[in-house]
């Protein structure tokens, strides 16, 4: 049994970019699905959908830069089922100077650390993506 369904679909993500992979597979889940819109709206994928087989699922076409490089370079859990990491609006990390992203569960839903700033909202830091 899988205790955190979000640190699997990080860890294939990073071993599929560490491979040259263009796409991940992944069971569906509503939060997973929305880390994946984020990521996309955010460059890192090229496209996130949901596949309707025998069961649901998520595929994920990875991003690469013109030289082959992947355009995730770094992608980590910061909140796990063990330690809660939760952020006031005062805060909200800045991932890499700014040039990065981390994604928070607020009471708004997801969404990266520059919108909580400007909704002026902290809430539990998921990941931090560059």
């Amino acid at each position: 049994m899988m205790t955190d369904p979000i640190a699997d679909m990080l860890t294939r993500v990073r071993n599929s970019l560490a491979v040259h992979k263009s796409e991940v597979i992944l069971p569906y889940s509503k939060i997973k699905f929305e880390i994946a819109k984020i990521l996309k709206n955010a460059g890192y994928l090229v496209e996130a959908e949901k596949v309707e087989e025998d069961f649901t699922k998520i595929k994920l076409v990875l991003a690469y830069k013109e030289n082959n490089q992947p355009a995730i370079t770094h992608i980590k859990r910061i909140s796990k089922p063990g330690l809660r990491v939760y952020v006031s609006r005062d805060k909200i990390p800045y991932v890499l100077n700014n040039l990065g992203i981390a994604i928070l569960s607020t009471s708004r839903g997801l969404m990266t650390n520059k919108q909580a700033r400007r909704a002026r909202i902290g809430g539990e830091l998921i990941c931090e993506v560059w």
